[in-house]
């Protein structure tokens, strides 16, 4: 069976949110959106490319940083709006340096830092 990225459920501005995952550990290191030319690219190169919403462009993650996602696995949720990229990631994957986006917890109302930006 091929895949159509044509057949994901896109919300009105034509994006999906992604969700990428470390391989092997399932730790979550952040979302970032796509369109359907992304997920092409995606699948086609095996570097995760999303789409900037503030640039209006494509960005394959690492191109610049040398923090890259090799793409292991591209799995759909069930209502086919969401993706999950399983990825081999390399380096922090949060543009503030840290392992993942979500080095934030709120415990008992207040704001814990949970991880410092990596050396």
């Amino acid at each position: 069976m091929s895949f159509d990225p044509s057949t994901l459920v896109y919300d009105n501005k034509g994006l999906i949110p992604c969700i990428a995952q470390q391989e092997g550990t399932g730790e979550v290191l952040m979302m970032a959106w796509m369109n359907a030319d992304a997920v092409a690219k995606t699948l086609e190169t095996g570097k995760v490319t999303y789409w900037s919403r503030s640039r209006q462009a494509f960005w394959i993650k690492g191109e610049t940083s040398g923090h890259t996602q090799a793409l292991v696995d591209l799995r759909v949720d069930c209502d086919r709006d969401c993706l999950l990229a399983i990825v081999r990631q390399e380096g922090p994957a949060c543009h503030t340096n840290r392992r993942s986006c979500f080095y934030t917890s709120v415990v008992e109302a207040e704001e814990v830092e949970l991880m410092k930006p990596m050396v």
